[in-house]
């Protein structure tokens, strides 16, 4: 296909706006169709950021927006090369940080203020997690301090490993139907928190300012296990552990095992190794492993369950608190081991995606039952580069995003990404744009969005700042120079 060639297609270049496309007609060459169709492209805004050598915090813990003219003059050099829109993160632990249902969002409506000003639009992610001790954090906001104090006499509301170790990142989703945060239970915590949202910043819903709410589901916001936590030492590409031991998750298992009449069964294996283990080095994830016995598939259908189910109680109601706009859930690209039959670090994360099983399927079912996008991240990440830099973690990036996209695309849902650490460089944007619109898909499939991970100095300097406008204009389907 030569570049002489062109087509009329619709380049979306704005967002979803409450389910609807606003189309803009563009002429442009064959050869940028790839990454023309119906792609935007927004940032992703932390509420803390590093700034150099300090940290500028966006939204402070008391949820005040500081300095605000700095943001307005970044915000004013991305709309220069016609970003889209910004994401932000709503910490629960700054809106709802002392007492239960007493909401803050001061900051946050000034934030959303100049977003408005700039005709930016707004996705909000409802951060249900803390921030700080994984990859890229560079601040830390805690869970709410009326949560924390529950969680000082009662540590079972959080995630435990098999040794007991408590992860304060987020609620354990044994928890979720269980009256323990002060007479509600955490869904309910949640939705109240999602319907204070939305009354609050009604006049951005009606201006179709805020074009998508992603709903928080777990760590980092995704919908995951803490499966591998750095504050517990974990390190890649370790395999993680299992996070089910928690007396309400354990409750939970011990109903389960004893309704399949096995109540034996009703324990976390005792051979799947610790975090930072590999799969052959145990019994459970090696090949011909316990994973696939009549007890490990049983104890990991039950895993995987419980996250799906938590997907399904919490989406189902944030479709109630934001009915009539876009939703969308975020799940992680977890590549390492990839490659093995049991895909360990998966399935210590609740994806029950061994190579005899698709586990990406279920997940993608329930986010069609609630007309929910997905949002997956590492699609900048290529396989090559990941055997060249860590050989014996056996990732398959690449296969990941193939057999996640799919799985979305094949129950027709939105699918959007984000990349999952920091890309500057024009292979890792042209490896975004191959996935954004794969030429070999005989049915045209694409991704919706893409959000770019993140604001920072590094990102403003001038040769990366180039590059990066470069990447936005092929986003939008423009011809650029290959120099």
């Amino acid at each position: 296909m030569t570049s002489s060639r062109s087509a009329n297609i619709y380049s979306m270049v704005a967002c979803f706006l409450c389910g609807r496309a606003i189309y803009f007609p563009k002429k442009i060459t064959w050869e940028y169709y790839l990454i023309a169709s119906h792609g935007y492209i927004v940032f992703k805004l932390f509420s803390c950021i590093t700034m150099g050598e300090w940290q500028l915090g966006i939204i402070n813990m008391n949820c005040e927006l500081v300095d605000p003219e700095g943001l307005l003059n970044q915000l004013r050099t991305l709309k220069s090369i016609n970003v889209d829109g910004v994401m932000v993160d709503c910490w629960w632990g700054i809106v709802e940080a002392d007492d239960p249902q007493v909401y803050n969002w001061s900051g946050y409506k000034r934030l959303f203020q100049i977003v408005r000003e700039l005709k930016l639009k707004l996705q909000v992610v409802m951060s249900f997690h803390e921030c700080g001790g994984n990859v890229g954090d560079d601040v830390h906001n805690p869970l709410p301090r009326w949560v924390t104090e529950i969680g000082q006499s009662n540590p079972d509301i959080y995630f435990t490993d098999r040794e007991g170790r408590r992860n304060p990142e987020c609620l354990s989703w044994g928890i979720d139907k269980e009256r323990v945060l002060k007479g509600r239970t955490a869904v309910e915590v949640y939705f109240d928190y999602m319907r204070s949202f939305r009354v609050e910043f009604d006049e951005f819903f009606e201006d179709e300012i805020i074009s998508e709410i992603e709903v928080g589901l777990g760590p980092c916001g995704e919908l995951r296990y803490p499966s591998y936590p750095e504050k517990h030492s974990w390190r890649y590409p370790g395999i993680g552990e299992f996070q089910s031991y928690d007396k309400y998750l354990m409750k939970s298992l011990t109903k389960a095992a004893e309704a399949r009449g096995h109540s034996l069964w009703a324990r976390g294996p005792d051979n799947a190794g610790s975090y930072n283990s590999t799969p052959h080095e145990t019994g459970f994830f090696c090949d011909g492993g316990e994973y696939d016995s009549y007890y490990g598939r049983f104890f990991l259908n039950w895993y995987s369950r419980v996250l799906i189910d938590h997907g399904e109680r919490v989406l189902g109601l944030a479709n109630l608190a934001f009915e009539g706009t876009s939703i969308a859930a975020k799940v992680s690209g977890i590549h390492w081991w990839y490659k093995t039959a049991s895909h360990a670090a998966e399935l210590t994360a609740g994806f029950y995606n061994p190579s005899n099983r698709d586990g990406y399927a279920p997940i993608a079912a329930m986010l069609k039952k609630h007309g929910a996008a997905l949002n997956f991240t590492c699609v900048e990440l290529r396989t090559l580069d990941q055997h060249e830099d860590f050989p014996e973690a056996l990732a398959d990036p690449e296969g990941l995003v193939w057999q996640v996209l799919n799985a979305a695309w094949d129950v027709c849902i939105p699918v959007a990404s984000e990349n999952a650490l920091s890309c500057h460089d024009r292979e890792g944007y042209n490896k975004i744009l191959e996935n954004a619109k794969p030429l070999t898909d005989p049915d045209g499939r694409h991704l919706s969005a893409f959000t770019y991970l993140r604001l920072s100095p590094v990102l403003m300097e001038r040769d990366n700042f180039m590059e990066f406008e470069r990447f936005v204009k092929r986003m939008h389907g423009e011809p650029v120079s290959d120099l």
